[in-house]
């Protein structure tokens, strides 16, 4: 008897920490309109955001001020850590950003590089 109770309450705690680890790698739900601001050398950027999400992938655009959308690439949602890359036109050409941040609710924050600086950016839903 005492056997097959240790037996039951080890696959209880087996199917819990699998719910727990299953439940923390979920992709958080991402896709919608976002307001992206950032500093740029001229004051306040705004970007609006709008993306699609299938699963840990999303896609979507990049609509500045002003100027055309620019592509969302390689993004991607794991648990609360969303990275996606846009190709800008810069002075020497072609420019590939990485934008890496942390989604909490309606908003999201994180870092991308610009040259050598990293930028702090943040969006909300």
């Amino acid at each position: 008897m005492r056997n097959k109770i240790i037996v039951v309450a080890g696959a209880m705690l087996f199917v819990l920490a699998l719910g727990m680890v299953a439940q923390a790698q979920a992709p958080a739900k991402v896709a919608g309109t976002w307001t992206m601001t950032n500093q740029g050398r001229n004051g306040v950027v705004t970007n609006t955001l709008t993306i699609t999400q299938d699963g840990g992938n999303i896609m979507g655009t990049m609509k500045p001020e002003t100027g055309d959308a620019l592509k969302l690439e390689a993004g991607t949602v794991t648990g609360n850590d969303v990275t996606f890359t846009v190709t800008r036109m810069g002075r020497n050409g072609e420019q590939k950003v990485v934008y890496k941040g942390t989604v909490t609710g309606d908003s999201m924050k994180g870092t991308f590089m610009q040259g050598q600086n990293s930028v702090d950016w943040s969006a909300k839903r």
